[in-house]
């Protein structure tokens, strides 16, 4: 019993050193001999000796467990799909091919018009020399066509440019959009570019034409160049590369793109493939090798499987670790789960698979991720309907899976060759963009063309069956679904990868096909707390393009996308094209409250009708962005209520408003009534009267104005200069920097309290004159002393303000001389005489704030001008409250200084008219932030939809930062493509040139020949 328990002893002090990391685990024996040799003295029993050995050899496993731990973490990283793009045969785009596969459509056909004219290729003969004997293949549309101008190339260089290039240009670029990215937010970011690809025949078409040896045609047709387009476009600084292991390249491309993810070298990753035919080349050689199907058809599995049968495509997808997307708040199609890449070997040809390596690859990416085959229920097969290779990858993956399962045809098996052919460099992401799609509508789609089983292959007795029909994707409840795509190379490149659905509890965006849903559940999760959950009553669409005929586009396509998908919330599709796409100069703004209203907007702006609320706009190329100067309202347009809304919804003005009231309540006015009491009665009274007591109303006013400002910048909309009137220069001084928000409401504060205990009696008048009439008038009667102007409004809009009695005489003579004049609701007559009895406490006050020169132009009422040092002196704001304003001057300095963009800043649009009437007719853009009577969402998002076609730089992410809303696959950027090809319908240019020079006294077959040259390809 003792030698027992000295040995747990023994044993348990090994271990607790072992997991403290305090001490070696052997400090007695370092090493094995040391505990033989106790063995062997008696000291220790073999048990204890055993358990010592099994001890340390755990401690070296953890130990290089330890030291290999970063490689764990990379090879259990996720990697988030996050954007898709393709083109296929009889799909422009994935949406159009995910309807081919679920409706069986077979893709391949003879060559249409215009491909592989002019030559003999076809012979019916198999051993015919120089010829295939199968008339189809697969093609896609335009290849000919491209958008040179988008991407800043030339129409020149364009025609030496070959399809691959420019087709994978465009498709990478759709990806990004499809993820929810601008493109050109990507600048500078390490963003990686992987694509698979085989040299383009587009240099031979050259060569034939006499321009292979253009300079432009050398970049025009390097495979390098395939990635490094987009690259190069964006300004992309992640690794960008170019593989070619043929049918494998652009599986083999996506690993290279997951493990640059994993490593770091990227934090986000464009891969896939693209491969062409331009002429029947390859289409030839291939029959040559006998590796065409006769029948023209990929019969996969079938056991009238013949070969297979080429296909063009392009695919690629955006890929981030899925940790950054979830955080990143990503639409995610996808997970891939693991990837791996392997050789064949030395087998019986180069070209011969091997069903050893392809288990081989299978097991090692299985063990490296901890994924076990029986959790797969969809395996997208290599298949390229050969009679060799069916059966081997078959063979291959039963026994791969019957490692882990002994479970009989419980996983479908397909290939997208049945439906498009062989893609070649492009066709493992086909194969992968279809099982993506078939993940994210939860279904299954046929392969064609299976009618026989291979007899070569017993389905029967593995776990596979060959899915013939659209169906529910069943699965395991509470267990995502799992698939597996496999891609092998011609010279023995292998490529094997594992995807996974994003379960709904852990993507928001995949949560579920109903927004109603979505709203109720996961939007709640995101905040915490169901109340948390905000969104405005209105939203804002921005579509921008290039070209007004782009624009034309987008309206149409986006009136189609929201008819076909109404489940979408719109607050979503807005937030997406906002922050998701490129701002060009052609613009088109529309404010909408449901998708209903949206389309009807867009189709009424379509039919070319005036329509609320839409807005359309262009800014010339190479200028600069228009000034914007902030216009701050001043008193008497208050109310209460006003920005209500926006403190309920907006959080950032709800801040800048609870901000001001907690600076307030340290002010004696406000001890006994908050600002928030104020502004918006628990009862919604409509009572003013605390409101439109000037002690209160300067401070309200303020904080209005101030939190207005602080949303409008949230948004990237920030001042290029400030003007005030009257009390509203104080927010404008504020913003500029003049003084803190504290010291601003310190000063505001005192001047409304010391204004509302002056005593009552004095009244202010509007009068519509100009101010030389005024100034005659008040000196023709003498009443200099008791009545001042007020204010300058405009050329024929004054203010005066004084004495009752004497403004009341004033008016009554002006009327007689047909001058119309209003008497304005105010408890003061302020900027008059009756304020001087306040100036010397005011002045106390005003000595106590810290000043600042301002940051931004700001323009002074006092002045009319840019202000000077003396803002920033007590003196100017004790003359501020005497002085007039000079509203008028101040905007004639504003037109000068190339201001054209007006924004008030207010609760009610009093200064825009007033604006209007002091500049030219046609000058000027005049846009209120509030309007009584206007929902308040309404207006503001109205002047925000303005101010974009203006060419406002609106910050979209800071406009949607305080709203759980999501990104969601949109319409993408329409390009207006157009042909630029060479022609070869001659042979040679050099040989027809020489031959043209060659013949003598015929001038005018000369230059009719020299014509039809000039034109092969301008």
């Amino acid at each position: 019993m003792l030698l027992i328990s000295t040995g747990l002893q023994v044993q348990k002090k090994a271990i607790n050193q072992h997991i403290n990391n305090s001490q070696d685990i052997l400090s007695d024996f370092e090493n094995t001999e040391k505990i033989l040799s106790q063995l062997s003295s008696g000291k220790i029993s073999l048990e204890n000796a055993d358990k010592l050995l099994l001890l340390e050899e755990k401690g070296i496993e953890a130990g290089k467990n330890k030291e290999n731990k970063n490689d764990n973490d990379i090879a259990t990283t996720n990697i988030a799909i996050i954007g898709i793009s393709c083109r296929y045969p009889g799909a422009k785009n994935y949406r159009e091919f995910w309807k081919n596969l679920q409706n069986g459509v077979d893709s391949v056909t003879e060559p249409p018009p215009g491909r592989w004219e002019g030559q003999n290729w076809y012979h019916p003969d198999p051993e015919h020399p120089d010829t295939s004997y199968c008339k189809c293949a697969g093609f896609i549309d335009d290849i000919d066509k491209f958008d040179p101008s988008f991407f800043q190339i030339s129409p020149g260089e364009a025609q030496f440019i070959e399809p691959q290039q420019r087709i994978f240009l465009e498709e990478a670029y759709h990806a990004i959009e499809d993820a929810g990215y601008a493109p050109d937010s990507l600048k500078g970011r390490q963003c990686g570019v992987f694509v698979g690809a085989v040299k383009s025949d587009y240099s031979k078409l050259l060569s034939d034409s006499g321009l292979g040896t253009h300079r432009l045609a050398l970049s025009g047709n390097q495979l390098s160049i395939v990635p490094a387009r987009i690259a190069y476009f964006l300004d992309l600084r992640g690794p960008v590369m170019t593989v070619e292991t043929a049918c494998s390249a652009s599986l083999v491309a996506v690993h290279q793109a997951c493990e640059s993810i994993k490593r770091g070298e990227s934090e986000l990753a464009l891969a896939g493939g693209i491969f062409t035919m331009l002429t029947p080349d390859f289409q030839i050689l291939s029959s040559q090798f006998q590796m065409v199907s006769p029948a023209g058809r990929c019969k996969t599995f079938d056991a009238e499987a013949s070969g297979t049968v080429w296909s063009e495509g392009c695919g690629v997808l955006l890929l981030k670790s899925y940790e950054q997307a979830i955080r990143d708040e990503d639409h995610i199609y996808g997970l891939i789960k693991g990837t791996g890449i392997n050789y064949d070997g030395n087998t019986n040809g180069i070209s011969a698979p091997s069903s050893q390596s392809q288990t081989r690859l299978e097991e090692t990416v299985y063990q490296k991720f901890g994924i076990n085959p029986e959790t797969i229920s969809y395996v997208e097969a290599h298949g390229t309907a050969t009679s060799l290779g069916d059966p081997i990858e078959v063979e291959a993956l039963t026994e791969t899976f019957a490692q882990w399962t002994n479970r009989k045809q419980f996983c479908a098996i397909g290939s997208v060759k049945t439906n498009i052919g062989h893609a070649s460099t492009a066709a493992g992401v086909s194969g992968l963009i279809k099982t993506i799609l078939c993940l994210k509508h939860q279904k299954l789609v046929p392969s064609l063309h299976f009618n026989q089983p291979n007899p070569h292959i017993d389905f029967a007795n593995s776990p596979f069956y060959v899915n013939t029909e659209f169906q529910d994707w069943e699965t395991q409840e509470g267990k995502p679904r799992r698939a597996a795509v496999s891609s092998f190379g011609f010279s023995g490149t292998n490529a094997h990868i594992v995807i996974e659905e994003a379960l709904r509890e852990g993507n928001r965006q995949q949560a579920t096909g109903n927004s109603e849903d979505y709203r109720k559940g996961n939007r709640q999760q995101a905040t915490g707390n169901s109340e948390d959950y905000l969104e405005r009553s209105v939203h804002l669409l921005t579509l921008s393009a290039k070209t007004e005929t782009v624009i034309v586009e987008l309206v149409t396509t986006y009136q189609n996308y929201l008819k076909t998908n109404p489940e979408l919330g719109l607050a979503d599709i807005c937030y997406t094209a906002n922050t998701g796409r490129t701002h060009f100069n052609h613009r088109l703004a529309v404010v909408a409250a449901d998708q209903q209203e949206l389309v009807e907007k867009l189709q009424q702006h379509q039919q070319g009708e005036e329509v609320a609320g839409i807005y359309s706009g262009q800014q010339e190329y190479n200028t600069t962005t228009a000034k914007i100067a902030f216009l701050f309202t001043g008193q008497g347009s208050q109310y209460v209520n006003m920005g209500r809304q926006l403190y309920q919804q907006a959080p950032t003005f709800r801040e800048a408003i609870n901000q001001y009231d907690d600076i307030l309540k340290t002010v004696e006015t406000f001890r006994d009534k908050s600002l928030r009491e104020i502004l918006y009665p628990a009862d919604d009274s409509s009572d003013s009267s605390l409101l439109n007591q000037t002690a209160y109303t300067q401070p309200v006013l303020f904080a209005i104005e101030y939190a207005l400002c602080q949303l409008w910048q949230s948004w990237g909309i920030k001042p290029d200069a400030v003007m005030g009137h009257s009390v509203g220069e104080y927010v404008a001084a504020c913003v500029a920097g003049v003084f803190s928000l504290e010291d601003a409401l310190k000063l505001i504060a005192a001047r409304g309290r010391l204004m509302q205990q002056l005593p009552a009696g004095g009244e202010m008048v509007s009068v519509m004159a100009p101010e030389a009439k005024v100034l005659e008038t008040l000196n023709a009667m003498s009443l200099g002393d008791k009545v001042a102007i007020a204010a300058i409004n405009g050329p024929q809009s004054i203010v005066i303000s004084g004495d009752s009695e004497a403004v009341r005489a004033i008016a009554t003579h002006l009327e007689s001389l047909g001058i119309k004049t209003k008497q304005l609701q105010v408890s003061h007559a302020f900027h008059s005489p009756l304020m001087e009895p306040m100036l010397a406490e005011f002045e106390a006050v005003a000595n106590q704030i810290t000043y600042h020169q301002p940051w931004i132009p700001l323009i002074s009422n006092v002045t009319g001008k840019l202000v000077d040092t003396g803002i920033t002196s007590a003196e100017y704001w004790v003359n501020h409250v005497r002085q007039p304003v000079r509203f008028a001057q101040s905007m004639t300095t504003l037109h000068q200084e190339g201001y054209e963009l007006f924004l008030e800043i207010g609760p009610k649009p009093i200064l825009l008219g007033m604006g209007k009437q002091c500049l030219p007719e046609e000058v000027g853009v005049w846009l209120p932030s509030l309007r009584p009577g206007v929902e308040e969402w309404q207006q503001m998002l109205s002047s925000l939809g303005q101010l974009y076609v203006e060419g406002a730089q609106v910050d979209w992410l800071g406009f949607e930062q305080d709203y759980a809303c999501q990104k969601v696959a949109l319409p993408t950027y329409p390009f207006q493509r157009e042909r630029y090809w060479v022609e070869t319908q001659f042979l040679n240019n050099r040989w027809l040139t020489n031959w043209i020079s060659n013949l003598s006294g015929r001038a005018t077959h000369q230059s009719m020949l020299y014509s039809l040259l000039s034109n092969q390809i301008w």
